[in-house]
């Protein structure tokens, strides 16, 4: 018996092809699209890259900078204290650093200090302390041009000043270097002295020192440790107001109350 369809045509069932070979006549399956990629996510346009930083090294010349800063630092604040702390440096008291220089004489003799009106005879030459005028040599940084009386260098050197002496034979640019320490400084006066056995002679009271030269560094030293503090009346005792005339003799008792009527005080 057999079977027939509508139309008298014969039916055949539709077949499903799994896997494979596409079927014979069909077209592969575009979509339209792209495959999807795996893991099911959907395709799009790729984030660009980061690009990965290499380390290059470290930029060592800010570092080299810093370090040779710190280097000079620590350099100077060391050089500072050991000036300070040294021997005879600013750190130790005044007459530690007077005893440090070579050279230095230090009579530890006590010395008169009656005022007179007569010329006084002093053991040292030129004289380091003892009897002395009423009056004191002015010395707020006085260059005297000749010899001035012992008797009122001493009165200043009571008052704490550095009396500079020197051969009247000095070569002139010598005493140009001893004159640029002096000139305005207070508690401080120079002149030239007769017979001295060293070219210069620097004298604080109780205190000697004598050089051959001008650039003796310990010039600077006699005079930043006894200037003002070898005083025996204090930092106050005044330069001002004394003598200002030279000559070997001290002021009679007539000049001097005729330079106190003018002024001169203590």
């Amino acid at each position: 018996m057999s079977i027939s369809t509508q139309g008298g045509e014969q039916h055949r069932p539709n077949v499903v092809k799994v896997g494979g070979k596409p079927a014979a006549g069909a077209k592969p399956n575009t979509g339209g699209g792209k495959t999807p990629p795996k893991g099911g996510k959907s395709g799009g346009p790729k984030k660009p890259i980061t690009p990965i930083k290499v380390n290059q090294g470290r930029n060592w010349g800010p570092i080299a900078m810093f370090v040779a800063v710190g280097v000079i630092a620590v350099g100077i604040i060391g050089w500072g204290a050991w000036a300070a702390f040294r021997p005879g440096g600013a750190g130790y008291g005044w007459e530690d650093r007077a005893q440090s220089i070579d050279g230095i004489t230090h009579f530890s003799q006590e010395f008169g200090r009656e005022h007179t009106y007569d010329q006084v005879k002093y053991e040292q030459s030129p004289p380091v302390g003892g009897n002395h005028s009423y009056v004191w040599q002015t010395c707020t940084g006085n260059v005297y041009d000749a010899p001035i009386p012992n008797e009122h260098a001493m009165h200043s050197l009571e008052h704490g000043a550095v009396w500079i002496t020197y051969r009247p034979d000095l070569p002139a640019d010598q005493v140009e270097k001893l004159k640029a320490r002096v000139n305005g400084v207070e508690k401080m006066f120079m002149s030239p002295y007769e017979g001295l056995d060293k070219a210069i002679s620097l004298q604080a009271w109780g205190y000697q020192l004598k050089v051959d030269n001008a650039d003796d560094a310990r010039i600077g030293d006699f005079i930043s440790a006894l200037r003002v503090n070898a005083s025996l009346e204090g930092p106050t005792a005044l330069c001002s107001g004394g003598n200002t005339a030279t000559g070997t003799k001290p002021l009679t008792e007539q000049q001097a109350a005729a330079l106190q009527n003018g002024g001169m005080q203590g």
